[in-house]
């Protein structure tokens, strides 16, 4: 879950949106079903159904930007559904450890978008990752973005954290029975 509202003049193209990735996980592999956009609505407006969503598709794992703006929601979210949401903030060390895990997981074919549909949230999605620039720090650091003349980068942050969830694998309990 990742953007924030900045404007509030809605013929505004440079106006930031939440943007929920939904994914299923096949072993090692994201396999992204939907994408859910909100242009123009406060977080706070958005919380409860955020809460429903994310239930009624019994998400595993909820990566949420908690920066800045976004601390409130990621709290809001793991008071409502628990351990499972990790409060994610945006550093200059954790947006590069988050842009190589992106392009590891993108490189070993873990990464899949849902097929072509036509819906605006694929054409999306696809725009921001073409769009997608790299920009390598002397500190051996990465930073990731959309060139703001561009558009936003909303959705490929999304697309980031939920394949940063692929680190957190899934609990299986195992064992027996008692007698």
């Amino acid at each position: 879950l990742a953007g924030q509202e900045e404007s509030t003049d809605p013929h505004n193209p440079q106006r930031d949106s939440t943007v929920l990735t939904l994914a299923r996980r096949e072993n090692d592999a994201a396999r992204i079903s939907n994408i859910l956009v909100w242009t123009g609505q406060k977080h706070t407006e958005l919380w409860n159904q955020l809460v429903n969503i994310l239930r009624s598709w019994r998400c595993h794992r909820v990566i949420v930007d908690a920066t800045g703006i976004g601390e409130p929601t990621a709290a809001f979210l793991r008071h409502k559904l628990g351990s499972r949401v990790i409060p994610y903030k945006f550093t200059q060390a954790s947006k590069s450890e988050l842009g190589f895990n992106l392009l590891a997981v993108i490189n070993r074919g873990n990464l899949s978008l849902w097929a072509r549909d036509g819906s605006a949230e694929r054409r999306l999605a696809m725009d921001q990752l073409q769009l997608a620039r790299s920009l390598y720090r002397p500190n051996q650091t990465l930073n990731f973005f959309v060139d703001p003349a561009e558009g936003h980068d909303d959705a490929l942050m999304s697309i980031a954290l939920c394949a940063g969830a692929l680190q957190y694998k899934p609990k299986i309990a195992t064992g027996g029975t008692y007698d």
